[in-house]
């Protein structure tokens, strides 16, 4: 195999809170210096000479294309009371999912089309970030960005034509949209240009300035530079709630009434999560951490005194099974997302916490989103169904029409004869600690797993995050050629609730790299795989993980995938929106967070001369969460010190993931089963 000529070394010390750390490789942070680019230019080329000459990379992308041409739904709303569905929805052929609007009652008609963004873009390299209706379901907000960079620009379209209005905001990035009742304006978030922080709320009227310059600020009261505010607002129209996430355990809750201009104060300044939803402009229905580490339900009445905090709201449900996002207010009651280690259930509740009745739903799914008709209007009957995204290991997500006692797949049609037939297990393992870990072991149903089966082992462990059934292309080429799949619920997930993310964030992260490799030790313990037949792979976070288990355990497996990774843990607050993230990891600059951080960063755990697993490492030029310095400098790090085969692909516009072309993601995911196949096989 070519490797590329030796990177150069330089001596780099810094000392930090007593302690010297050398980065030899801190010149490839610089990703707009030439020297730089030629490096990633020299390494792309080494990369694809590689992979190129696999002979079965042809085959792996072959079966990829026809799993991805499958359609799906990635999001989807009802259009108020006007009949129809507005989607977010890829058909066979597409690069990228498209804005569509479609009859409820007759999904497989032909869609309005509000907005096809692979033709704003000589590469399909545009993508819809986010969108929201209009409470009268007549207009819809979207945000489109390019090269994976998610800096969305805000438009707004008529869903009966999709004819556009002409309004273009500039710097949403996932924004938050609040419609006004009568649709002639609305909240929404926006970041100040130029700065990665510091989101506020704004107003905007249609018919004003169209780039939303002159809107006016509504909140921008933060607590910390990197709050997260998100609005939403009642049916009729008197209240805004903004709801500020700091960090990924604490929310504070902020209500505006817009009739007289005062702000109240739910909660703030509480290690308290919450999410709420309106039942009409008479009370707020939510979820809530407090004292419930699993989420209990409550109700805040808006007609009589607010309480004091979180401690005074009233319970409605109590605590059970994990719940997780907003209740979803339809007809007399409201729908909620239960989840039982990763697999989810949706369930409706009377108002006033009867119940649940149990959405009759196919086992071992993910509940990817729920729409309802919320509160109706005076002199609109009520209405209980609802509309929503499901999904699972071997069922790409399609739209549902669910009641309380029935749910139906309405759209797209499913030909299960091009869905690979797949055997999914939910086992349990010890960490090293002793700790009971669930994991999820996928396979063709007719492979019989053994010491022979190439096995991936994937997982993520962080930001309250659960590993739930999910579709994935790459899972399903990989079973239907003979392999296995396994993807562990670690700690700092939210499986089991916010004390199971708390177990794994901060101090606790080492847990998460134990609670991984004890999944492989087991895994090869029970003669399902071998260390030899075995992989590991995750992205962000998960390739943080995957940094992690390479440095501390090299003899786990025989190769590894470690996608947009976050791997310099000392300097990552320096880089891109990573200030957001120091709630969850820790602080470098505080001595305590500097140790524990500084004892697991992969970056700085390379030993010289140890033999690591063969590693790909990939990552992206626009990608605008996690810098790729990161992958960088640790592929150089990694070939300065191990005769491992170490590879680095940088992708050229493309990102973190999101808004990546079907074309771009089957050459990406055919290069590393190709690259996994082959090291599994030596």
């Amino acid at each position: 195999m070519t490797v590329p000529t030796p990177t150069r070394r330089d001596d780099t010390v810094d000392i930090l809170h007593g302690v010297a750390v050398a980065d030899p490789y801190r010149w490839l942070e610089d990703g707009e210096s030439p020297e730089v680019q030629d490096w990633v230019a020299a390494q792309n080329a080494a990369t694809r000479q590689a992979l190129d000459a696999l002979p079965d990379r042809g085959a792996w992308h072959e079966r990829l294309v026809a799993l991805m041409d499958l359609p799906v739904v990635q999001a989807a709303a009802l259009a108020g009371p006007t009949g129809a569905i507005v989607l977010l929805e890829r058909q066979p052929g597409e690069q990228q999912a498209r804005l569509t609007v479609r009859p409820l009652d007759d999904p497989s008609a032909e869609p309005v089309v509000v907005c096809d963004p692979a033709r704003q873009a000589a590469d399909a390299a545009a993508a819809i970030d986010w969108f929201e209706v209009s409470n009268d379901g007549a207009l819809v907000a979207y945000g489109v960005s390019e090269g994976g960079t998610e800096d969305s620009v805000l438009h707004i379209a008529r869903t009966a034509d999709g004819s556009d209005l002409g309004v273009a905001i500039a710097h949403a990035r996932a924004c938050s949209v609040a419609w006004d009742p009568d649709s002639e304006g609305f909240h929404y978030t926006r970041y100040p240009e130029g700065d990665q922080y510091h989101r506020t709320v704004h107003h905007h009227r249609l018919g004003a300035p169209a780039d939303g310059r002159a809107d006016p600020v509504v909140w921008a009261e933060h607590p910390v530079p990197d709050a997260w505010p998100s609005v939403s607002a009642s049916p009729g129209g008197r209240w805004l709630l903004v709801t500020v996430g700091v960090g990924w355990s604490r929310a504070d809750v902020h209500l505006l009434d817009r009739d007289s201009g005062e702000w109240r104060t739910l909660v703030a300044g509480e290690d308290v999560n919450a999410q709420f939803a309106f039942i009409g402009d008479l009370a707020l229905i939510g979820v809530t951490t407090h004292a419930a580490p699993r989420g209990r339900i409550v109700r805040i009445d808006l007609t009589a005194e607010l309480p004091a905090g979180p401690a005074e709201w009233p319970t409605l449900v109590a605590e059970r099974e994990v719940v997780t996002g907003a209740p979803g207010v339809a007809g007399r009651g409201f729908y909620t997302v239960a989840s039982e280690a990763g697999v989810d259930r949706l369930e409706y509740w009377g108002r006033d916490g009867s119940g649940p009745q149990i959405v009759p739903l196919p086992p071992s799914v993910s509940v990817v989103g729920v729409d309802t008709p919320g509160h109706p209007a005076p002199g609109h009957a009520l209405d209980d169904r609802a509309i929503a995204i499901v999904a699972g290991f071997g069922e790409p997500p399609g739209v549902w029409r669910v009641e309380p006692a029935a749910a139906v797949r309405v759209h797209p049609e499913l030909d299960r004869r091009l869905v690979p037939d797949l055997a999914v297990e939910h086992v349990e393992y010890p960490s090293r600690d002793g700790t009971p870990i669930g994991m999820f072991v996928i396979r063709r149903a007719d492979t019989d797993p053994g010491p022979d089966t190439p096995t991936i082992l994937n997982g993520y462990g962080g930001f309250a995050i659960s590993e739930s059934p999910v579709w994935s292309p790459l899972i399903g080429a990989w079973c239907a050629a003979g392999g296995q799949y396994a993807i562990a619920q670690l700690r700092g997930g939210f499986e089991h609730g916010e004390d199971w993310h708390h177990a794994g964030w901060r101090g606790n992260k080492q847990n998460v790299f134990d609670d991984f490799a004890a999944a492989g030790d087991w895994l090869v313990a029970e003669g399902r795989t071998a260390r030899a037949r075995l992989a590991v792979a995750g992205g962000s976070n998960g390739g943080l993980l995957v940094g992690a288990t390479v440095t501390q355990r090299p003899d786990l497996c025989a190769a590894a995938w470690c996608a947009v990774p976050l791997l310099d843990m000392v300097r990552f607050p320096e880089f891109l929106i990573a200030r957001l993230w120091t709630h969850e990891y820790g602080d470098p600059a505080d001595p305590e967070a500097f140790a524990w951080l500084h004892a697991y960063s992969p970056y700085h755990r390379v030993v010289d001369g140890t033999r690591y697993p063969a590693i790909l490492l990939t990552t992206a030029e626009g990608d605008t969460r996690v810098d790729p310095c990161h992958a960088r400098k640790m592929a150089a790090r990694l070939q300065a010190a191990t005769d491992s085969p170490v590879l680095l692909h940088q992708e050229g516009r493309a990102g973190h993931g999101q808004g990546k072309p079907v074309g771009k993601r089957a050459d990406e995911y055919a290069d590393v089963l190709a690259f996994l196949a082959w090291q599994l096989s030596q």
